[in-house]
């Protein structure tokens, strides 16, 4: 059965169109309502007996879907209750999502996910998005052909670290369909537009290929020149069959992330979320943070626990928001400082990465620190010595910011700013409590999972959660918006600004650095609106997208609402797009 989005063109009003009556309605989850069907649709589309007597309002269906939601017992059944939901009704879904936000995002992405991305192959209910593996890259056109209809935004992941969990092969998939289902809930990107892929190249874990009930290709990971070529392909069709998508990298190993990023940033429309994504958030927690310490930012010192990619993208975003602050690149880069497994990363290291040599310290620098090991500082030794303002934590190490890390950071700061922001939840670097607690109640928490506000001598702390959801779907719906061709590291600036500017006065005075979740979606508006005016000052948009901009991006977010549905002979495969200028 064929559907399309159309305006009745007396009212204007928005409805669907379909081809078919009956079943085929109920089976597609972008047109069936259940119990909501009206009696004049029950009429039309040929529905009396296929369902109870009774429509219900959606209010009633929430009622029943959440008290289904509340009767589950472990929050991986309740993941499963609702991407079983997502399969037979894309819009009660994301309305529950959307009624539930604090509750729901929680499950149907980090923490939750990561353990649906374990045990997806014995999970599995329902195909959702296109796998393509590597035995049948000679047909990648073919199956990048097997959907109903051109997507807005693409997200794809070879499965190779997911989360601070690392290689979970086929399993991976639970990443793009979480990530494509925040561009929805977050910034009203319609569902219907959205496209997850799983590229299975297989995987390493042993675990995965032991099981009798894996899913993905049972082979160790095609590396090397089969592996580029093989992701040249996927491009080059992307390219080919979806030319005006948006193109996002998903949890590729930190070497792949990086190598894919800069292979086609500037011939694909495409960003990766873990570099520049996060970057985005990060900073955007950083400029509340100064905002309570009162600081400029091109008087921090930062430093990283952590050198994979989430890190090189926050020291790059970094130094573009202290050069703007008129420091040089060279003094921006010289008040970063990055420790990984064999600690304080300096130029004298043998084989160094080239991101790890951008912000490598200098021998002469690390000569005068009080330390055990020179050639091996630690991260307490690190800031003992550098005196950082800020400290980062991307690592994926739990329990790296120890009492005596935190004791330090509050020693040498009033207001020392501490983001331990790996996730899930068992990979951060402390808890929120910890980094409050060590540090006297003084530090300035953010963290990458959600964590409960912290009380400390009468004074509750409300943790930020720096969520990359602040960031992308705002992003992806700004570069649909302007039909942008390139995602760049601008735009990224702007929309830290952008989400910045949404923390309010009463959110510093609990101590935290980001909105509450209730307002995601006025956040990804003014992200998109950011994002849209940077394209156009970088000539990609016409300037007449700026009439009106925040409700032009307004209108263009789909909302979980019913839209009357008529029965229609013929109906047109159309890509629906934001209101043209």
């Amino acid at each position: 059965m064929r559907w399309h989005v159309r305006h009745d063109p007396e009212t204007g009003a928005e409805y669907l169109a379909v081809d078919g009556r009956g079943r085929p309605v109920l089976l597609n989850p972008f047109t069936n309502k259940g119990t909501a069907f009206t009696p004049e649709e029950r009429d039309t589309l040929n529905l009396h007996g296929l369902l109870p007597p009774m429509s219900c309002t959606i209010e009633q269906q929430l009622a029943r879907t959440y008290e289904n939601f509340q009767a589950k017992n472990t929050n991986l059944e309740r993941f499963i209750y609702l991407a079983a939901l997502q399969d037979r009704n894309e819009t009660l879904f994301f309305r529950l999502l959307f009624d539930h936000i604090d509750e729901m995002m929680p499950v149907v992405y980090t923490p939750v996910v990561g353990e649906a991305c374990q045990k997806f192959s014995h999970i599995y209910r329902r195909g959702r998005g296109l796998y393509i593996p590597y035995a049948q890259r000679d047909r990648m056109e073919q199956i990048l052909s097997n959907v109903p209809r051109k997507p807005a935004v693409i997200v794809v992941t070879d499965g190779e670290r997911i989360l601070g969990l690392g290689d979970q092969g086929a399993g991976g998939m639970g990443i793009p369909i979480g990530k494509l289902c925040l561009y929805t809930l977050c910034a009203g990107v319609p569902p219907h537009l959205t496209l997850p892929i799983m590229l299975d190249v297989g995987t390493d874990n042993e675990e995965r290929l032991a099981d009798p009930l894996y899913l993905g290709e049972r082979h160790t990971r095609i590396r090397g020149d089969e592996y580029q070529v093989f992701i040249d392909q996927f491009v080059e069709a992307v390219r080919k069959l979806y030319p005006d998508a948006l193109l996002q990298w998903e949890d590729f190993l930190k070497e792949n992330a990086i190598k894919q990023l800069n292979r086609f940033r500037h011939s694909i429309c495409s960003f990766n979320d873990d570099i520049q994504g996060t970057a985005g958030v990060t900073l955007a927690g950083i400029y509340c943070g100064l905002r309570i310490t009162g600081q400029p930012i091109e008087e921090q010192r930062i430093l990283f626990a952590g050198a994979g990619a989430s890190a090189q993208g926050i020291s790059d975003l970094l130094v573009s928001a202290m050069t703007e602050a008129d420091l040089s690149a060279e003094e921006a880069v010289r008040r970063i400082w990055t420790v990984d497994s064999k600690g304080l990363v300096t130029k004298d290291r043998p084989g160094l990465e080239g991101f790890k040599a951008t912000y490598a310290r200098e021998p002469e620098e690390v000569a005068g620190y009080a330390c055990r090991d020179r050639a091996r500082i630690t991260l307490e030794e690190a800031v003992e010595n550098a005196r950082p303002t800020i400290l980062i934590g991307t690592s994926g190490t739990a329990g790296m910011f120890t009492e005596s890390v935190v004791r330090t950071m509050a020693k040498n700061n009033e207001r020392p700013i501490i983001f331990p922001l790996s996730n899930p939840t068992s990979k951060a670097e402390c808890t929120a409590e910890q980094a409050v607690t060590w540090s006297d109640g003084r530090a300035i928490v953010a963290t990458g999972s959600p964590f409960d506000p912290v009380d400390y001598e009468g004074v509750s702390h409300r943790i930020g959660q720096g969520n990359n959801a602040f960031i992308f779907p705002g992003v992806g719906l700004g570069i649909w918006v302007a039909s942008a061709r390139t995602v760049t590291d601008g735009m990224f600036l702007e929309a830290a600004k952008a989400l910045a500017n949404m923390v309010t006065a009463e959110d510093l005075a609990e101590t935290a650095v980001y909105p509450k979740l209730t307002r995601i979606r006025e956040c990804s508006n003014a992200v998109g609106c950011a994002v849209v005016r940077r394209a156009v000052a970088e000539g990609q948009s016409d300037e007449r997208l700026l009439e009106n901009l925040e409700d032009r991006v307004a209108k263009a977010m789909w909302t979980p609402e019913y839209r009357p549905i008529r029965f229609e002979r013929r109906v047109a495969q159309a890509v629906e797009v934001p209101e043209e200028v």
